[in-house]
Formats: C-alpha cells, structure tokens, sequence
C-alpha cells in the first residue's frame, strides 16, 4: 500500500504557481507602463498644445512705463486669492484701436470654493489714467490692456494678477468644442435668428454669440447683455470643468485647442498656473459663481455729449472693500441664478 501510495502521489505545484504569478507580475506591470505612458503622452500633447496656441504679451502694467504705478498691494486675508480680468473683443479686424466689448473682473476666492464675476459696464464713466474722464472701454483703445488694468485697480484697489483676452470667435469655437453650453436666459428676446425664452437654454456656437450680442430688445441695454455674458461665461465654465468634457481625452483636446487658439494672455500666466488653476476650481458648481454689476446710480450724458453709466463712487467703495478682504459673501449686491 506504501508502495502504491508513493507511486500516485502528485508533485507539488509551487512553482507552477509562482511561474504564474510572475507572468501575472509582469504582464500587469506592462499595462500600468502602457496606461501612464499613454496619459504621460496625452498631458504632453496637451501642453504643447497651449504652449503652441496661446500668445503671450505685455498685457500688466509695468510701474515707471506709460506713467503706471504699482499695483495695490494685496491684504495678509486676501494673499492667496487670485483676480483675473477677461477681457472679450468683438473687433474682427483684430485689437488695434479696438474697443473692449466684455470686461470681467473674476475674483477667484483663497479657497478656491466661490467665484464672482465682476462685469465693468462699457459706458462706465471712470477716471482713466493720463486720460482724465471717459468711458471705461475707452481705456482698451487708448493704451490697451495695460490701461485698462491700471484703471481698474484704481476703481477697486485690488491687484490684478492676471489678464485673458479672447476674441468673441474664440468663444463660439469653445462653446461648440464642448458640445454646446446650457445658458441661463434671464430676460427673453429675439434676434440674429434666434428666440431665447427665459429660463435654461442649451446653445451651440453661433446662437451663444447672438445671445451675448444683443442688447437693443434688452431693458436695461448694455447692462442687460452685461448680465447676458456672465451667464455665458458662467455656463461654459460649468461645463469645460466637468467630467464630461475633463473626462473626455478627445472632448477636452478639441476645448483647449479651441480655447487656446484665440487667447492672448499676459506673460507671467504660465501653462502650468493655468492647469493648477483648472484642477483647484474643478469641483466648482453653479451656485458657487455669483455674478455683480460694478456699481452704478443710473445714466447721463458726458461733456462730449455720449451716453453715460454713473459711476457709484460710494457703491464701488463697497465693492472694493469686498474684493480686498476675500470676503465677497458680505457683499450685499449679488445675483446667483438659478
């Protein structure tokens, strides 16, 4: 029976196991190669890719240059909170001599949790720089964004730490790129072809420009489109930061090519201060942007005989206060839409 027993006994399958688990080893080992190779490469052509698009001017004040000072310096409260002024033009010959047709100051809290987009009327009549009284978009064609920057630090006394321009083509091709846009319509109307009613509305390219253009069926003109191109940016923000346009490798390649292909930024706003900014606000939702109308008290007429917006000195005080301490939540002149 001994005999018997050894003869059928069976080896020990040990290193059978262990050649297996080598094999496993191994060929897991090269799919994680594989897979962050792949992701390393995608990153990569996604860097060159804004690297490539995106051109870089002086678009900062430089103290001393054109008569410019030093920009306001920020409070101890505030250090960590970052102001970005969007500047968007309409001119399709390009930006010589231009006007600016969108000015938004984006005041991005420490936390990175809320953000205010702070839309300067056009007809805003302000102190420009060297200029003496004029409306604010003035300031873009006299000295660019340089002026346009001093000017605003000097109606709010917060620093702005960095500035975009992008033409209104640049933001119909990153509407389309994402796959349309779901806008907030807060007054309706019709033109270019277009209805909007009030309410949600999602919108490709074309019909969002047409939206952020109009203001002459709106009730409060230049004001009202104002509000309209917060919406818009509001909601293209939205949606460029979701999963379903981060999440998508060929969604979000055709977004940052589109987006970086109009877009002009000032030299000290890195590719990767963009992506760091990108990824801090990425759980933003909706309720988190609240938008604001630079204050104010109604219209009138200049001594040259133009179309005013009067500017709310006390109102933009209050503002300022606001912005300097990072603490737009005591700011009592908000909207948040739906």
């Amino acid at each position: 029976m001994l005999d018997q027993f050894e003869e059928t006994q069976t080896p020990p399958a040990r290193p059978k196991r262990r050649r297996l688990r080598r094999t496993l080893a191994i060929v897991i080992a090269l799919v994680v190669l594989l897979v962050v190779g792949s992701v390393a490469g995608y990153l990569l052509f996604l860097n060159n890719t804004v690297n490539s698009n995106v051109k870089r001017s002086s678009l900062l004040p430089t103290p001393g240059v054109s008569g410019a000072t030093d920009a306001p310096t920020k409070k101890a409260g505030a250090k960590d909170a970052q102001n970005f002024l969007i500047i968007g033009s309409d001119a399709r010959a390009g930006l010589a001599g231009a006007r600016s047709d969108v000015i938004v100051l984006m005041h991005v809290a420490a936390n990175r949790k809320t953000v205010n987009l702070v839309h300067f009327p056009r007809d805003l009549y302000v102190d420009i720089p060297g200029r003496g009284k004029d409306k604010i978009n003035a300031a873009f064609a006299y000295g660019g964004a340089p002026l346009l920057v001093q000017t605003i630090q000097g109606l709010v006394g917060v620093p702005v730490d960095h500035v975009a321009i992008i033409d209104f083509e640049g933001f119909k091709r990153m509407t389309d790129a994402v796959g349309g846009v779901n806008v907030y319509v807060e007054e309706s109307s019709s033109s270019r072809g277009y209805t909007f009613t009030k309410g949600y509305q999602q919108m490709g390219g074309e019909e969002a420009l047409a939206f952020v253009r109009e203001r002459k069926e709106l009730s409060e003109g230049d004001i009202s489109r104002g509000r309209r191109q917060q919406a818009f940016i509001k909601a293209l923000m939205l949606k460029s930061l979701s999963k379903d346009v981060l999440g998508n490798p060929v969604k979000l390649a055709q977004f940052v090519e589109a987006g970086t292909s109009n877009l002009t930024v000032d030299k000290d706003f890195s590719t990767g201060d963009m992506r760091s900014e990108a990824v801090a606000m990425r759980n933003l939702r909706g309720k988190d942007i609240a938008f604001i109308t630079a204050p104010f008290t109604g219209y009138g007429t200049s001594p040259a005989g133009a179309s005013i917006d009067i500017l709310d000195v006390q109102g933009m005080q209050d503002l300022g206060d606001a912005l300097q301490n990072d603490a737009m939540s005591s700011y009592e002149d908000v909207t948040r839409t739906p």
